[in-house]
């Protein structure tokens, strides 16, 4: 609810004198003051910059007899030491504020009582305070707590707390347990229900407070990668980067978004990922590179570029695009049954809809030998060097092409061209509503094979990492599902 807020002014203006590289001075909506107050200079003098003045008008316009201002409170203070200081660990509340009854004392500092309350000044300074119920959560730089507000806690000398009513505004600052704060990222927060997310750069961490205390939900299969991240983003080469946190109502999910640089926020080394609560973990990476994250009843939007973008439009039929740029989703993930076999990949193959294709698909490596000076390893692969032309756009062309883009016919067409039956596929093929593929093998020799790699079918290796990717031209922003993706093998001989 909107409230109006009455203000009592002083009974002076400031006005300002500065100079617009000429002779003449421009003021700050006066033109009543005189020359020999430092009004309009003789036209052969240049007037210097340190001439720059303020003086202190009751007058409005500071014209001559013009309507002079009511006398109003004066504020005075003496201090022995007026210098500011800095206090970056504590708190300081003013007087209330009541919008009913017009009361306003929210520009009352006074020194007889004790409006403050610090917290331990060896945990850095207070980057976010964020209200809850009745208590007031403090996030410091290496420290979380938590303060009862308009209530303080007696402790007995057996430890057991009992909670009192009590004249203090900020009670008594109680420290979650852990070692953990927000670095020097308060943007990182959100919050939805009893949860709170956030990270801490410092500790190389992601994490959840709940009923249950501090939780580090970076430990659910993603140390490694948060470990690089946090320590790149604020290494000496990308400046001081940023980390945006946002809570994402529409997909129940925390979103956050690191970015090395914030001169160059969309560097292509940029990562935005999201964290799951019902599978208690990180699902997927977002190529979009946000200012700030909000959610508003059951939708979620960014900011990009002084833009509101909306996420999760329907209406729009334009999935995996972000800021008006089309972005093409791609997943990867490991064949790795029977992890202690070798084995032969022979085909791949999906279901789901069309327009999926295999960028890649690369075994394990079969260790490290000494040819001349150098140590060399190698893995079978599929893959090609050639590319495509659709339009004026070239593509790198996949290991497996997607249904669409694999068809050609007899006369040597290929899609995008018109194609004559009867049609063949050098990608994926239906068979049953379903997606297959042989796996035509691209590996460079080795010499201690006696098949070369590019000689023979199939991938070899102990697991193969597999990436797939929407291809640029099927149902462009259309729904692109992806059930279950498979592999037939059969284990080496030799």
């Amino acid at each position: 609810m909107a409230a109006v807020v009455e203000i009592k002014y002083f009974n002076t203006f400031l006005l300002k004198k500065i100079h617009n590289g000429t002779n003449n001075p421009i003021w700050g909506g006066s033109f009543g003051i005189p020359k020999a107050a430092g009004g309009w200079p003789n036209s052969n003098i240049v007037q210097s910059t340190a001439k720059e003045w303020v003086i202190e008008e009751a007058r409005i316009d500071g014209g001559y007899n013009n309507s002079s201002v009511d006398f109003g409170v004066k504020a005075y203070i003496v201090e022995e030491d007026n210098s500011a200081s800095s206090r970056t660990n504590s708190l300081i509340y003013s007087g209330i504020f009541n919008s009913r009854t017009g009361i306003n004392n929210t520009n009352q500092f006074s020194v007889g009582e004790e409006i403050t309350a610090s917290t331990d000044p060896s945990n850095g300074s207070i980057q976010k305070i964020y209200a809850e119920d009745t208590n007031l959560i403090i996030f410091q730089e290496n420290k979380v707590s938590r303060a009862l507000i308009d209530k303080d806690a007696i402790y007995s000398a057996e430890g057991g707390g009992t909670v009192t009513s009590s004249n203090a505004v900020i009670g008594q600052i109680v420290a979650y347990a852990g070692n953990y704060g927000i670095s020097k990222d308060p943007e990182s927060f959100a919050a939805y229900g009893y949860r709170k997310y956030f990270t801490d750069r410092y500790r190389n961490a992601v994490l959840r407070l709940s009923q249950d205390g501090i939780t580090e939900i970076s430990e659910y299969g993603m140390i490694d990668f948060f470990r690089d991240e946090f320590n790149d983003i604020d290494s000496k080469f990308w400046g001081n980067g940023k980390v945006i946190g946002g809570w994402d109502v529409h997909n129940k999910q925390y979103v956050i978004s690191l970015q090395r640089s914030k001169t160059n926020p969309d560097t292509a080394l940029d990562t935005t990922v999201a964290f799951s609560e019902q599978s208690s973990g990180f699902t997927s990476f977002f190529s979009f590179k946000p200012s700030q994250m909000i959610s508003l009843k059951n939708n979620f939007y960014t900011i990009k570029d002084s833009g509101l973008w909306l996420h999760y439009n329907q209406s729009a039929n334009t999935r995996s695009n972000f800021y008006g740029v089309q972005y093409n989703s791609r997943i990867k993930f490991v064949f790795n049954t029977n992890p202690s076999n070798v084995k032969i990949f022979n085909t791949v193959n999906y279901e789901g809809t069309n327009g999926w294709q295999v960028d890649s698909f690369v075994s394990s490596t079969t260790g490290q030998d000494l040819l001349g000076t150098n140590y060399t390893s190698s893995q079978d692969k599929t893959g090609t060097l050639s590319t495509y032309t659709i339009g004026s756009t070239t593509y790198t062309a996949p290991s497996v092409f997607s249904y669409t883009l694999g068809a050609y016919d007899n006369y040597g067409n290929v899609f995008p061209a018109t194609l004559y039956p009867p049609i063949y596929r050098a990608g994926f093929d239906r068979k049953e509503d379903k997606y297959v593929a042989n796996l035509v093998n691209n590996s460079l020799a080795n010499q201690q094979e006696v098949y070369f790699g590019n000689e023979i079918s199939g991938i070899k290796g102990y697991f193969s990492v597999v990436d797939m990717s929407i291809d640029p031209v099927t149902d462009v922003g259309g729904v692109k599902e992806l059930f279950s993706v498979s592999t037939n093998f059969e284990y080496s001989s030799f």
